[in-house]
């Protein structure tokens, strides 16, 4: 069974950094992209930053290039999310997603073929 562990979430004050871990396992696939959401509290989940396992290329939105760094370690079956520079606005729960579908297409419309979910780590920036 295709599973997925987020962990590293915390308490962090304005301008700390934290670094997100997602361990996946199960997956029997060569080629699969694991992609971080978050959501904050009345807001629609977001699209942070994808990675390709395999080939290792990612994407991220603009407005997410410049303090949100995806990587992974295949040998550990764990993608990382370094976070820099956090900002209370980046307060929400963060999710790490896996799918098949292209990054672009998975961090704007979510998971659309395996969909599989971690259960989410909280990230809570103070002012």
């Amino acid at each position: 069974e295709e599973q997925l562990v987020e962990s590293g979430g915390g308490l962090v004050q304005t301008g700390g950094s934290l670094r997100l871990s997602c361990k996946a396992s199960g997956f029997t696939l060569p080629d699969y992209a694991i992609g971080w959401f978050r959501q904050a509290p009345g807001k629609e989940r977001e699209g942070v930053s994808c990675i390709i396992i395999g080939d290792g290329s990612t994407w991220s939105p603009d407005s997410m290039q410049d303090r949100f760094t995806i990587s992974s370690d295949n040998a550990k079956n764990t993608v990382f999310l370094q976070m820099n520079s956090l900002k209370p606005e980046d307060t929400a729960v963060y999710y790490c997603a896996a799918d098949v579908t292209p990054c672009h297409d998975f961090l704007t419309y979510g998971p659309r073929a395996l969909e599989v979910w971690g259960q989410g780590t909280l990230v809570n920036v103070s002012s």
